[in-house]
């Protein structure tokens, strides 16, 4: 079955040129084109959509809010954000609020259709810098919770695989380090993601560093 594939831009061009590039991977099934948040959102309302590819700046309710609310009315799908520029407090904006990554405008098509099944199948899209300047974004908070409360609803393994989660590290790396099996970390990793209601591991850098869970080094 294709990804059904939704796009939220407002510049024309781009539109047309994304949807015909798209519509030559079979794997994908564009099923419509916006030209703002507001009209994302009602797209959302009515009809069924795997992947939003949401611009960021577009008039009316931008791309970070129209993130919340199609995300909030459709849990099950996922946000690629679209931008022109590097990851800056506009795209952290729109990851925060449950984005599973973004590329710029200029990627190739092969990249973008691999994001959008990578999306669509639950894994981020964010190249290891980019992380490491999304932790640079999370790091400036202060924590808003008890620790120890956010980790309750955790087994004691899933605890030390959501640490780990949290500082960017490979499931291969979180397998050698706590001596499981690769199918047993991606075991606890679906747990972990099921327990705290985080679409993928991009997030649970920012629920750890938000709740205390982590602490910012230096």
């Amino acid at each position: 079955m294709s990804v059904r594939v939704l796009l939220a831009d407002d510049q024309a061009l781009f539109r047309e040129a994304v949807t015909a590039m798209l519509k030559r991977d079979a794997r994908l099934d564009v099923v419509g084109s916006v030209t703002s948040g507001d009209e994302a959102i009602a797209f959302v309302r009515a009809h069924a959509v795997d992947v939003v590819l949401m611009d960021i700046r577009m008039p009316g309710i931008d791309g970070i809010a129209a993130t919340r609310e199609v995300l909030r009315m459709r849990p099950q799908a996922r946000v690629l954000v679209l931008t022109t520029f590097d990851l800056d407090e506009y795209v952290f904006g729109a990851v925060r609020e449950g984005a599973s990554g973004f590329l710029t405008k200029d990627a190739s098509p092969e990249a973008l259709a691999d994001a959008i099944i990578a999306v669509a199948a639950g894994e981020p899209v964010m190249s290891p810098r980019a992380t490491q300047a999304l932790l640079g974004f999370v790091r400036e908070g202060a924590p808003s919770s008890d620790p120890a409360a956010a980790l309750e609803v955790l087994s004691p393994r899933e605890r030390d695989v959501a640490r780990m989660l949290a500082t960017g590290a490979s499931n291969d790396d979180i397998a050698r380090r706590l001596f499981l099996s690769g199918n047993t970390v991606k075991t606890h990793v679906k747990a972990v993601l099921a327990k705290l209601g985080l679409p993928d591991r991009i997030h649970v850098v920012i629920w750890a560093y938000e709740r205390g869970v982590l602490r910012p080094q230096g």
